[in-house]
């Protein structure tokens, strides 16, 4: 065997959120989500990403209309009912960790309810004790993209600091339950698209407020205080535990070698990628955050206690996902926008994309991993990484993906020679091991899997699970530790 880059105890796995994965949306007490009440568009597109704006109208619509077509995040891909079978298939792959989010409503379904709903904490008992029977780590995300609408309804969302406490009170829960069971855990998934995805990460829907951004950002405030919060408690309750901060980190360069370009490229990277990470990591709202709240006449909020609890607990870890890279001009006149993860970016003309439009930047991402460990100094776990593709079944039932080998082992690669440079990483939690609803579009022909999951865009299929020739490929990688890719 080829020597491998990756320590021994590396962590190879996957991840899947309960909003994307799991249906069962009224089943056994759950209250409705953000995502149970995005519609499908079958006519996406595929070129720009457009944040669907949720309203009060289309709230109180989908409260009244029971529909999984229109609706399809509230089926997912019954993972509420599979999650034995498809969590023996990761098995099957060799997985050393599985990352999985718990829904806050299943738990809390009344949003301030006296106790937790046990019906759903048995639920993600199954799915904690199947994950360890199987030899792997269960990494849970405590907030992945689902705000509970009963918090909007009630509470306005994270606008309203009463949040703060009925979120701790949440992970206590959790942490109490899991102790000794769950040892890695996220507090807000990809928390720097608060201010761009408000609705799915802060249940603020106030667009046309006029002091809208400023409602984001103390609604990230508090979630910064909960954070902290949590961390703490975390540690008080079991001092083994690993909290995480986690961004959806957007690589950017200057689009030309222009002193112009390039201080732009710093400010986009300070306000879209460092800003979350420094306060979660280095325990303080940096100078260049001020100078912006000051540049938009922001004004926060921020109680006695926030900025000592934010500075002394500090996350253990960097989580990061990583899907595309970005440029950054000082005049983009001549420059032409494409899609990402959650929102649009100028195209890069070095740069290939897939078919929605996502720029393929393997290289980017060590040069990332390295940028986060030079400044944060903690071990960096990538916690999302993949592309979407159309998948084509063959007569024999077969599915040959070589173009998502291809993707997936030229960002292993670049993974291992930043270990090489010194980069301490724990694992490598691929995004979306088995097919299901995406996130931004709520279809399911936009496939991340080595699982093919037989189900369309209107949910027409048997359900049925098959291998994709991924599958043997990761099981290979696994196997070897990263040694043959």
């Amino acid at each position: 065997m080829i020597q491998s880059l990756f320590p021994e105890g590396f962590l190879w796995g996957g991840a899947l959120s309960a909003c994307q994965a799991e249906g069962a949306y009224n089943i056994d007490g759950k209250s409705l989500t953000i995502p149970d009440v995005m519609k499908f568009n079958s006519n996406n597109d595929r070129k720009v990403t457009k944040q669907m704006k949720i309203n009060r109208e289309m709230i109180e619509e989908a409260k009244n209309d029971p529909d999984t077509v229109k609706y399809p995040k509230r089926r997912g891909i019954d993972f509420y009912h599979t999650f034995r079978e498809d969590i023996a298939l990761f098995a099957e792959m060799g997985f050393k960790v599985f990352r999985y989010s718990i829904a806050w409503a299943r738990v809390f379904p009344g949003g301030d309810d006296s106790a937790p709903n046990e019906k759903a904490l048995q639920f993600y008992d199954q799915v904690i004790e199947e994950c360890l029977k199987h030899g792997m780590e269960p990494l849970i995300t405590i907030s992945h993209f689902d705000t509970p609408i009963v918090l909007i309804d009630k509470f306005g969302g994270w606008y309203n600091r009463r949040l703060v406490d009925l979120y701790v009170n949440y992970c206590e829960v959790l942490f109490k339950r899991y102790k000794g069971k769950v040892k890695y855990w996220v507090t807000f998934n990809e928390i720097n698209m608060s201010v761009k995805a408000g609705a799915k990460t802060l249940g603020i829907i106030e667009y046309d407020a006029p002091n809208y951004e400023e409602m984001l950002f103390q609604g990230l405030h508090h979630q910064f205080v909960a954070a902290s919060r949590a961390t703490r408690l975390a540690h008080e309750i079991d001092p083994g535990n690993q909290i995480g901060s986690m961004v959806a980190y957007f690589t950017t360069y200057p689009y030309t070698c222009k002193p112009e370009d390039a201080l732009q490229m710093q400010k986009d990277d300070q306000m879209k990628n460092q800003f979350f990470l420094d306060v979660l990591n280095l325990g303080e709202y940096p100078y260049y955050a001020k100078t912006y709240f000051k540049d938009k006449n922001i004004t926060l909020h921020i109680e006695d206690g926030d900025l000592d609890s934010i500075r002394t607990h500090t996350a253990d870890y960097v989580g990061m996902s990583y899907y595309n890279s970005m440029i950054s001009s000082s005049d983009t006149e001549q420059l032409e926008l494409t899609a990402g993860n959650v929102h649009s970016v100028y195209k890069n003309p070095h740069l290939p994309e897939n078919e929605w439009g996502w720029q393929i930047d393997p290289v980017g991402l060590r040069y990332t991993l390295n940028l986060v460990y030079d400044r944060y100094h903690k071990p960096v776990f990538i916690l999302e990484n993949s592309s979407g593709f159309y998948d084509k079944v063959n007569v024999d039932g077969t599915v040959n993906d070589p173009y998502r080998i291809e993707f997936l082992r030229k960002h292993i690669e670049q993974m291992g020679l930043a270990i090489q440079d010194g980069v301490e990483m724990i694992g490598y939690t691929m995004w979306g091991p088995i097919d299901m609803i995406s996130s931004s579009t709520s279809e399911m022909s936009k496939r991340y899997g080595f699982i093919y999951v037989d189900q369309d865009d209107y949910g027409n299929g048997t359900m049925k699970r098959t291998r994709k020739d991924s599958f043997y490929w990761y099981q290979n990688v696994i196997r070897t530790n990263g040694a043959e890719l």
